[in-house]
């Protein structure tokens, strides 16, 4: 496995220096071309159960798709829409976060952490007498020319904007110790093209599992220092966490559902991440799941930007989505703080869309949440909506609620 793997070094290492790469044969997940995971050249470890059959999908990694045909221009005017608020409204959402939010770890901060990790491991060994086979974190040390060629691969990933990746960093869906091997590329110090061209491979390539823990710890990351340092986000990274919904699933659990969680989450960070929801299609079981999780955290003013969106796309959910959305409003009728006007938005959205799939029980219930929580312009037009047609269970006359659909019509994406 070693000889194979300082083979690999050496030819990745040829073909950075060259100018121009052989072109490669076609069809490479499927027949025609060999795929890299059956080239044993390219095995740097066992490829991992559960990945992505008949090899590497290489079509969503070199150059942009056809249908990235959205103008950087288009995506600046319409997220500005999204993102524009009073300043008086932010500062009332605000005061629903955390008091006392957590210590967040940015990326670059894990990845030092990581690195004084290994240089105290490798202290220790040589006062040992030398070194086993394991890193600290029970992982196969890498031979030096691997981790060479991965540290000269994130060198170029610093300063990539197109073209074709190296072939080394395309198998790495293929390894089992694919995030040992990805830390050494330094993902912090990625542009923004290149979080976007890797975005495309792991989401074609990881399972779901995998695709979560990237999403989790390298995309999440990037996009929220972005916003940080920059008050929007990279017209790349915006795009890479349109191609992360690929894998739904690791899109919610890597990503939405821990940044509503966070208790750093800033509304600006919210209004994007809300963006993307509204903007591709998602199906409808994985945003029921999510807002049936939704319903039951801590209530922020992320949550309610959230929580619309999803009810927006007018999903066909489950009863019990259903029952525990109203629970969620209804533990704002002892709330003494005047609540935002996403909030109430959000529960305006509830009504249209939902007011059929409501019990005449929880409609009893939500007057006297109406009473408690009052908008002088959205209250009366939820009252409206709420009352005006049919319960569940109940047979619906002239002034049914409006029928649900159950594709996710108010995608765009």
């Amino acid at each position: 496995m070693t000889k194979r793997i300082l083979e690999q070094a050496r030819e990745q290492r040829d073909e950075m220096e060259e100018e121009e790469e052989e072109a490669e044969a076609p069809g490479v997940a499927g027949g025609g071309g060999r795929g890299l995971v059956g080239d044993q050249r390219f095995s740097f470890a066992t490829p991992v159960p559960g990945g992505s059959p008949g090899g590497l999908r290489q079509d969503d990694s070199d150059d942009d798709d056809d249908d990235d045909d959205e103008e950087e221009e288009e995506y600046e005017e319409g997220l500005a829409d999204e993102v524009a608020m009073s300043e008086a409204e932010e500062r009332l959402v605000s005061s629903f976060m955390n008091a006392a939010p957590f210590q967040r770890r940015s990326l670059a901060d894990i990845i030092m952490e990581k690195i004084r990790e290994k240089e105290e491991g490798e202290t220790r060994a040589a006062g040992m007498g030398g070194g086993g086979d394991e890193d600290e974190d029970g992982m196969p040390r890498l031979p030096p020319k691997v981790v060479e060629v991965y540290g000269a691969i994130g060198k170029m990933l610093k300063s990539y904007t197109a073209g074709k990746l190296p072939k080394a960093f395309k198998i790495i869906p293929s390894l089992t110790n694919w995030e040992q091997v990805l830390w050494l590329t330094r993902p912090e110090q990625w542009s923004s093209h290149a979080m976007l061209a890797a975005t495309k491979i792991f989401a074609s390539n990881f399972n779901a599992k995998m695709a979560q823990r990237f999403y989790n710890v390298f995309l999440l990351e990037a996009c929220r220092t972005d916003i940080l340092e920059n008050r929007r986000l990279n017209y790349h990274l915006y795009e890479a966490l349109r191609k992360s919904v690929y894998k739904p699933a690791a899109f919610y659990k890597g990503m939405l559902l821990p940044l509503a969680s966070a208790g750093d989450c800033t509304l600006r960070e919210a209004a994007i991440f809300a963006s993307v929801l509204s903007r591709v299609t998602i199906p409808a079981n994985h945003s029921a799941v999510a807002l049936l999780k939704l319903a039951q955290l801590p209530y922020n003013g992320a949550t309610s930007l959230f929580i619309r969106v999803l009810l927006n796309k007018k999903y066909a959910l489950p009863y019990k989505v259903i029952d525990s959305l109203v629970d969620h409003f209804m533990t704002f009728t002892t709330e003494t703080r005047v609540l935002p006007v996403l909030w109430h938005q959000s529960l305006l959205v509830f009504a249209q869309r939902y007011r059929g799939d409501i019990t005449r029980a929880d409609k009893d219930r939500l007057k006297e949440l109406l009473k408690a929580q009052q908008h002088h312009q959205i209250t009366p037009e939820v009252r409206r909506q709420l009352f005006m047609g049919s319960c569940r269970g109940e047979p619906k006359g002239s002034l049914a609620s409006t029928p649900r659909s159950t594709n996710d019509a108010m995608a765009t994406g």
